[in-house]
């Protein structure tokens, strides 16, 4: 394992789980130019699967970068041309005024829970 790797490895958690319609993809950790070619690993074997209506969880990330807005917003593209939807669960101030000041608040459902994004209407 190289170093970057070993990196990745210890700066971000992946977690998907199904709760039918909705695919959940739970993160943890830092999401940077390192680490978000993971992220967008498990996003797209998600949509590749079929899975249409995603969930991103990343309540517990600490820190996100262009790179990963860059992944979300690549995701969103994807499932919006397949007729789903991206939707965010976030309550951290300092990542909500990140999707304010770039006008993503406006681009994705934000939600304080996975509930609340699960509750969304089709």
């Amino acid at each position: 394992m190289t170093a970057v790797e070993e990196r990745v490895a210890m700066e971000l958690s992946v977690t998907r789980r199904s709760l039918p319609p909705f695919e959940i993809v739970e993160i943890g950790g830092e999401i940077d130019v390192y680490t978000a070619p993971r992220l967008r690993e498990a996003v797209v074997a998600a949509i590749d699967e079929g899975h249409t209506r995603l969930v991103i969880d990343i309540e517990h990330v600490a820190f996100l970068d262009s790179t990963g807005l860059g992944v979300l917003v690549g995701a969103l593209k994807r499932v919006r041309g397949d007729g789903g939807s991206l939707d965010i669960v976030c309550t951290n101030d300092r990542l909500l005024k990140i999707f304010s000041i770039t006008g993503l608040d406006k681009v994705f459902g934000l939600h304080d829970s996975v509930d609340a994004a699960t509750a969304v209407p089709e």
